[in-house]
């Protein structure tokens, strides 16, 4: 015998769109699935490993041979580097549920944010270079300890890594939706790579003016590459959608920190993703700016030295509003256990 919990489930609007954005999860199957049998994964593998011998997996186009472990601006060569993975629960109920996203962080990074709030892991390095075969082993613990999904966070410029990684697991029983946690600065060509294979997009959209891009990001052209990136994950997947749980299956959730005295960004931003993207896109307007790293030492950067208001916070919704969205994110999940025996 063993014991299975049951849970209430009461799914937002905002989510479900009263039954428009819900899917039966029998009818859901991974997308990597459908490339692996095909022979796809395996080409897009292999095409992917040939991007590293002159490295153009992100728009920094280094062009170092990583194949024989040359670095560049994103610190990384032959391998991945993992600084953690675990069941995160601070994630957005859609991808947390009730026992975690099996995140996976990525260590460093091709951007140079001023304020991130990762920086032991973006800038500093932290973890441990991973081979295909423990990436695939880390993929498979997360799934057997019961995570709703694999979350890759941060793999602008470990792309080739990860498929190199993902046919090992899947040939071992992977079959997780799979989560694509980045900053929005990737190549179209990675992007591409990775049609068909990753089933949710979770993509930043930071900032949107281009001297604001070059001073706090390093990347003056990041709103550009952003609004190419963001266009073509959503051309891929859709908007979100989600199992009768309200679990993500499916789609893109785009996610904007609010940041102090750049609402300028924020009201631009909101305008083209209800314009250009979807006025049913998923939105994650998230209030948690705290000054870290250079903002927090750094007097250069001291107009970036505090946390938003409430203002602030609620000008930044009354933009989204204005612009046409309306699926904003906010924690709703409230899990009621009880538990029935259920014969093995």
């Amino acid at each position: 015998m063993c014991r299975q919990h049951i849970f209430d489930v009461n799914i937002p609007v905002e989510l479900s769109g009263d039954g428009r954005f819900v899917r039966a999860r029998r009818d859901f199957v991974p997308a990597y699935l459908e490339a692996f049998e095909s022979g796809r994964l395996v080409e897009k593998r292999d095409e992917a490993l040939e991007m590293l011998r002159v490295c153009t997996v992100c728009p920094r186009n280094c062009r170092v041979d990583r194949l024989q472990n040359k670095k560049a601006c994103c610190h990384s060569g032959r391998y991945a580097r993992v600084s953690a993975a675990f069941p995160h629960h601070g994630e957005e109920d859609c991808l947390r549920g009730w026992n975690g996203s099996g995140t996976i962080f990525f260590a460093w990074c091709n951007l140079r944010c001023v304020f991130c709030q990762n920086y032991e892991t973006s800038q500093d390095g932290e973890g441990a270079e991973v081979t295909p075969e423990q990436l695939a082993g880390i993929m498979l613990r997360l799934q057997e300890i019961g995570c709703h999904n694999i979350n890759f966070v941060t793999p602008e410029h470990v792309v080739p890594q990860i498929l190199e990684a993902l046919p090992l697991a899947i040939e071992r029983g992977l079959r997780l939706p799979l989560v694509y946690n980045t900053s929005a600065y990737d190549s179209l060509h990675s992007l591409q790579l990775m049609n068909g294979v990753v089933d949710i997009y979770m993509p930043d959209f930071k900032l949107w003016e281009p001297d604001r891009c070059l001073r706090y990001l390093a990347a003056k052209d990041y709103a550009a590459v952003a609004r190419d990136t963001i266009r073509e994950m959503h051309r891929q997947v859709g908007e979100l959608v989600v199992d009768e749980d309200g679990l993500a299956l499916r789609g893109v959730l785009v996610r904007h920190l609010v940041m102090p005295g750049l609402l300028d960004d924020t009201r631009e931003i909101m305008r083209w993703l209800a314009t250009e993207l979807s006025r049913d896109t998923y939105v994650n307007v998230m209030d948690q700016y705290y000054p870290a790293w250079r903002a927090r030492t750094d007097p250069k950067f001291a107009e970036l030295g505090r946390r938003i208001s409430s203002d602030e916070f609620h000008e930044a919704i009354a933009h989204a509003r204005s612009a046409g969205l309306w699926r904003f994110d906010h924690r709703w999940r409230e899990l009621r256990w009880r538990f029935r025996a259920l014969a093995v």
